[in-house]
């Protein structure tokens, strides 16, 4: 995603951030890139997986040539590109941390549904995730996952010994070989934008870690196709909501607000910042 807005920056230039037109440019580069992930991604012990392709430059660059400023989204079915063969649950947790030294660590870790499997580790008093309910139980089809439009492919069907595709994204950022940025939050599918969104609002706008957190997001995907997501913390509406359903888009509320946690390194001085729609807290410990 960072990628392909770095490559079509002449078409970002000058646009409001959040406006229909960027949320609409925006959507295109997510579907392209989740028609990948849905094709290309599963468990990297069972598979091969072109992840050196799927991030080479000129691959991307010919993806986001294909992102079109003022095309009806749905228009034409996204496909992956390489030429080969939703909303989602709250269970995750995400922490951030880094030391006087420069260590860091970004730890993302879930039960995924609510309490996981419902099952208790004898001895041990914790709980097991119910994880399985990732894997695609009839390939090549949607499947859902808390309600997700998000889709699989062969690659992601259960076998035994096999794990099933995630979102989850810990994220550690260097700069000049130092650390520079920790991130992640829950979130299932929409991990992937959350941190992408906060990460442009951090960097191309400008904004303080606690702005950038706070600043509106949206989620969208391949499938259903033409949906943007809005969130409970900073629904969309008014004009903009007439401007998105004007070029096409549906919009659809969802009932989970995400909740990043992060620290930016502002040379050596760590600026922690936990977003406003959730309940974590962020220290600095002498």
């Amino acid at each position: 995603m960072l990628k392909m807005k770095a490559d079509l920056k002449q078409a970002f230039d000058g646009l409001e951030l959040n406006s229909a037109q960027y949320i609409h440019l925006i959507a295109q580069i997510e579907d392209r890139v989740f028609a990948d992930r849905q094709q290309y991604l599963g468990d990297p012990d069972s598979h091969t997986l072109p992840v050196d392709k799927l991030l080479d430059d000129a691959y991307l660059a010919q993806r986001a040539d294909d992102v079109k400023a003022y095309e009806l989204p749905g228009a034409a079915p996204v496909k992956p590109g390489l030429g080969e063969a939703a909303p989602e649950k709250a269970q995750t947790t995400h922490f951030s941390v880094v030391d006087k030294w420069g260590n860091a660590v970004s730890n993302t870790t879930t039960l995924d549904g609510e309490f996981g499997s419902g099952v208790v580790v004898d001895g041990a008093d914790f709980l097991l995730n119910d994880a399985m309910d990732d894997f695609v139980t009839k390939p090549a089809a949607v499947y859902a996952v808390g309600g997700s439009g998000a889709s699989g492919a062969d690659l992601n069907s259960v076998l035994p010994g096999r794990r099933p595709l995630s979102s989850m994204t810990p994220t550690i950022v260097l700069k000049d070989n130092k650390v520079s940025l920790v991130i992640g939050p829950p979130g299932g599918s929409r991990i992937l934008t959350s941190i992408f969104q906060v990460m442009t609002d951090l960097y191309d706008f400008n904004m303080t870690p606690a702005d950038a957190l706070a600043a509106m997001r949206f989620h969208h995907q391949l499938l259903p196709q033409k949906t943007i997501y809005f969130e409970p913390y900073r629904p969309i509406g008014g004009e903009l909501a007439a401007q998105l359903q004007a070029m096409g888009y549906a919009l659809e509320g969802q009932s989970f607000d995400g909740d990043v946690q992060m620290i930016r390194i502002d040379g050596t001085t760590p600026e922690p910042a936990s977003d406003p729609r959730g309940i974590g807290v962020s220290r600095v410990i002498p």
